[in-house]
């Protein structure tokens, strides 16, 4: 079976491609590819492969945009972080999934399962499959974030989100009203519970809301800086090597 590996930790697609040969050693992983614009890329230029294990997150935006690009009819199994209360939905559809750390057990469920479906299994239900997915994770993402005031505590709309700002090891939130919050969770696990389609990862300070850019003004060299719709502790400067990755989220077509 030839068998295309698209995962953003090169550790966890090694893991995966040796349990898949030890499985059943028929097994060739034809490629591991780790990023949206690559995979399409090889989809479009090569013969589709018989599966693909598919990550969820790629190191340039969600995977279900290589399959909104490209018309896949192959079985996708999919990988993720994501608890099994978020899939819950998922595992009676026609493509399964592991959760990560990727096991040998996990797999090879996997792929039993795929086997059975293997010969019901057409492009629409896969469509299908892709989309309602989407649809899944994009409303785990948290509507509202906890924060304190005094001896209150406040659920915050996102959407009231301009900025969250890492300073030291302090976490703030910014509002488009001005209005300042300190929370204890990280960047990173704020990052993660943001849609990615609406918040992006300016540097290693900043997570921005789309909404609240004001404008992007080109610096040099390269480099771009954003204007929010307020005042920021800082500028907000996105790197050279990130600012196309940025121009196309702020565009629409990350």
């Amino acid at each position: 079976m030839r068998i295309l590996i698209i995962e953003n930790e090169i550790n966890t697609a090694r893991e995966l491609k040796r349990i898949l040969v030890n499985l059943d050693p028929s097994n060739i992983v034809i490629a591991i590819l780790d990023s949206v614009e690559e995979s399409v890329k090889f989809l479009t230029e090569n013969n589709l492969p018989d599966l693909i294990f598919s990550d969820i997150q790629l190191a340039d935006g969600m995977c279900f945009d290589i399959f909104r690009e490209v018309a896949v009819k192959t079985p996708i199994i999919f990988c993720t972080s994501y608890d099994e209360y978020m899939l819950d939905a998922f595992k009676t559809n026609a493509v399964s999934y592991l959760l990560k750390p990727i096991t040998r057990d996990s797999v090879e469920t996997a792929m039993e399962k795929y086997q059975m479906l293997k010969s019901v299994f057409e492009s629409v239900a896969a469509t299908l499959t892709i989309e309602k997915l989407s649809q899944q994770l994009k409303n785990n993402y948290k509507k509202s974030i906890l924060v304190e005031q005094r001896e209150n505590i406040i659920p915050l709309p996102v959407n009231d989100i301009a900025y969250i700002y890492l300073e030291n090891t302090i976490v703030q939130i910014g509002t488009a009203k001005n209005h300042q919050y300190f929370i204890s969770s990280t960047l990173d696990e704020l990052e993660r519970m943001l849609d990615p389609e609406v918040f992006y990862r300016a540097n290693r300070q900043f997570v921005i809301n789309k909404l609240a850019i004001v404008n992007v003004e080109k610096i040099f060299p390269r480099k771009l800086l954003a204007k929010l719709v307020v005042k920021t502790p800082e500028s907000i400067v996105i790197s050279k090597a990130n600012a196309s990755d940025f121009l196309r989220w702020l565009e629409g077509s990350h």
